[in-house]
C-alpha cells in the first residue's frame, strides 16, 4: 500500500538471487544446474524491477562450466553497472572454483565461519578403458580426419601429447580465472600465490583477502538498511514436466553422479 501513496516512504527492498548447484550448460533434464539461460530473467527482475537498496547473491557452488561462470559473472557486472547498484555474495556451505568466480562479481563478499571458498584453478578428470576392453576382447575402431580428432579419447592409451594440449588449454582456461579474480579483489589479496586451487574456510578467506568479512544476509541487510528492510527472493524454478519420464530419470541420475563428484571434493553432500 506505501508504493501507491507518494507521501509515504516505502521500506527499502533488497533484490536476493539464489544461486544453488552446479554450473553447467542447458542440457540437464531437471533444469537443476546455474546457467546464463537459466539465471538472465531473474538476474534482470533482481536488479530492474522496483528500486532496490542493493542486490544480494546467495552462492553454494562448487563450480563446475568456467564459460557458464565467466557469462553469469558478466551479466552481472552489466547489470550492476547499468543501474548502479551495489552487489553482495553471501557464500554458504561452498562457493568454490566458478562458484567463486560468481561470488567475485559481487562488490563485496560474505562468508560463514564454516563456508569453504576458493578452489581458483581448473580441473579435467576421466577414465581410460583400453585394459577393460582388452580383457573383454573387445576392439575399438576409429577412424579420423585430423590426427587430433580423437584427443584424449578414452579407449585408447594416453598419449603425452594429448596431455600437452589439454594442459594448453587449462593454462589459458585458469589465466583467464586468475585475471577476473585480481580484477576483482586484487587490492584485497594478500600477497601471496592464492592461485594453486587451494581453499580456504570462513575467517582465513576473510584474513588473505579472498573475502570481506563474516556475515550473514539477513542481520546484515538489517544493519545497513533497518529493520523494515524487505527481501525479494528469486530463484529458478524445476519445470513440472522435466521431473517425468524416462530419459528424465536417466539424465537426471547421470547428472547427479556428476554433481556429486563435484561436491564431494569439498567433503560436502
Amino acid at each position: 500500500m506505501r508504493k501507491f501513496i507518494p507521501w509515504l516512504k516505502s521500506h527499502p527492498t533488497v533484490s536476493v538471487v539464489r544461486m544453488s548447484g552446479v554450473i553447467a550448460s542447458g542440457g540437464r533434464f531437471d533444469g537443476s544446474a546455474l546457467n546464463d539461460v537459466g539465471l538472465a530473467p531473474l538476474l534482470q527482475k533482481a536488479f530492474k524491477k522496483g528500486r532496490p537498496e542493493a542486490v544480494a547473491l546467495v552462492i553454494n557452488s562448487p563450480g563446475g562450466s568456467p564459460v557458464q561462470s565467466s557469462l553469469i559473472g558478466a551479466r552481472i557486472r552489466r547489470l550492476a553497472e547499468e543501474t548502479n547498484i551495489k552487489t553482495y555474495a553471501f557464500c554458504e556451505d561452498v562457493a568454490a572454483s566458478g562458484g567463486y568466480w560468481l561470488a567475485c562479481a559481487a562488490d563485496e563478499i560474505y562468508v560463514d565461519s564454516s563456508s569453504i571458498v576458493g578452489s581458483i584453478g581448473v580441473i579435467s578428470a576421466s577414465f581410460g578403458f583400453t585394459g577393460l576392453m582388452e580383457k573383454q576382447g573387445i576392439e575399438r575402431r576409429v577412424h579420423t580426419a585430423g590426427e587430433d580428432k580423437s584427443m584424449l579419447d578414452p579407449f585408447r592409451p594416453e598419449r603425452a601429447e594429448d596431455v600437452e594440449r589439454l594442459k594448453d588449454l587449462q593454462r589459458v582456461i585458469h589465466q583467464n580465472f586468475k585475471d577476473h579474480v585480481e580484477g576483482r579483489r586484487g587490492h584485497k589479496l594478500v600477497d601471496r600465490d592464492l592461485f594453486t586451487g587451494e581453499i580456504w574456510v570462513g575467517p582465513k578467506a576473510v584474513n588473505d583477502g579472498l573475502a570481506d568479512g563474516i556475515g550473514h544476509l539477513v542481520p546484515f541487510m538489517q544493519a545497513k538498511f533497518g529493520d523494515k528492510v524487505k527481501f525479494n527472493l528469486l530463484e529458478q524454478k524445476r519445470s513440472f514436466l522435466s521431473r517425468f519420464g524416462m530419459r528424465a530419470l536417466v539424465g537426471h541420475a547421470i547428472a547427479s553422479v556428476e554433481d556429486q563428484a563435484l561436491w564431494s571434493q569439498y567433503g560436502l553432500k
